[in-house]
């Protein structure tokens, strides 16, 4: 799967993936009325108006990127009908031949971790079928048990051909409270970063590993130092626009073939309609909103890139 992302990078020049990260807050009215109109203001009105908003964000810029990831605290915040509305989110990405990145952070040891690596990537056994439950193509996952919590997915990765992308340095503010502490006078991200490159060895696609890493766009220095480390793995950046992120944090991420990273942004594109700077498409036009959106970034990275 990671040949097909890095085909697809290719083929739109974005190096991007749009974060389907729905709150009730970025539907607009109409959506909204109209979904609770039928289901009430329920979770399956909640999940009516979640699966209008992301039918409508997906149509309006799939043929413009490569991946999209949804980040399933906001559907589970639903309960059972927001993972309805998770699953049939991914279910028709994938017939738009998008790349589908599941943000579920997971991590554990042993059965458990399999088990994650199995419902997310892998296929489960029942009777005599092996049957995929979510079928996303990546999943993101969470380092701090160690090899014994990653060796799970990594076995899947190689039977599936499939990918996982590792926390090492993420976006939020307090992320330096450990991941920044200093072990024999270097940071800790830095040792989870050679973890990162060790085990993607293991599973290599043609170009990039398997194993690729996600490193917050708020923090390009370090962003600088873990490119080196981890050559061969993909990097997910999040924290770009709403966060503070911007293109030119952005190259350091990238190797000198401009590839080897992939930028996310959430609700500075799904949630565009809400920015002054695309108030004219008003909520009635929130999808063309959306793709606006997503130009704007791929004009704001490619000329980054162009001046580095």
């Amino acid at each position: 799967m990671i040949n097909k992302l890095v085909a697809k990078i290719q083929k739109t020049g974005a190096p991007i993936v749009v974060g389907l990260d729905p709150m009730l807050s970025y539907i607009p009215g109409p959506v909204l009325k109209k979904a609770f109109s039928a289901y009430g203001e329920t979770l399956e009105g909640a999940a009516e108006a979640i699966w209008q908003f992301n039918k409508e964000i997906i149509d309006n810029t799939y043929d413009l990127i490569p991946a999209v990831k949804p980040q399933i605290a906001m559907y589970e915040q639903f309960g059972i009908e927001g993972l309805k509305v998770f699953q049939k989110t991914v279910d028709y990405c994938k017939e738009k031949d998008l790349v589908v990145i599941g943000d579920v952070k997971r991590g554990d040891i042993g059965s458990t971790s399999a088990a994650y690596a199995t419902a997310h990537l892998g296929k489960v056994t029942v009777g005599e079928n092996r049957i995929s439950a979510f079928n996303e193509d990546f999943a993101t996952v969470n380092p701090y048990f160690g090899s014994d919590g990653l060796k799970p997915f990594i076995k899947t990765c190689k039977e599936e051909k499939k990918g996982i992308f590792v926390l090492v340095k993420t976006s939020n503010p307090s992320s330096g409270e450990f991941q920044d502490r200093l072990i024999d006078g270097r940071p800790l991200y830095e040792y989870v970063g050679e973890k990162v490159a060790e085990w993607g060895m293991e599973c290599m696609g043609e170009s990039y590993s398997y194993v690729g890493a996600v490193v917050g766009a708020t923090y390009p220095e370090m962003g600088k130092i873990l490119r080196k480390i981890m050559p061969k793995a993909y990097i997910l950046v999040p924290g770009y626009g709403a966060q503070g992120g911007k293109g030119a944090d952005l190259v350091h991420f990238f190797n000198e073939d401009g590839l080897g990273a992939i930028v996310n942004s959430s609700r500075g594109i799904i949630a565009a309609w809400q920015q002054e700077k695309y108030a004219e498409f008003g909520e009635k036009n929130f999808g063309a909103a959306s793709r606006a959106a997503v130009m704007d970034m791929k004009e704001d990275i490619a000329k980054a890139l162009e001046n580095r």
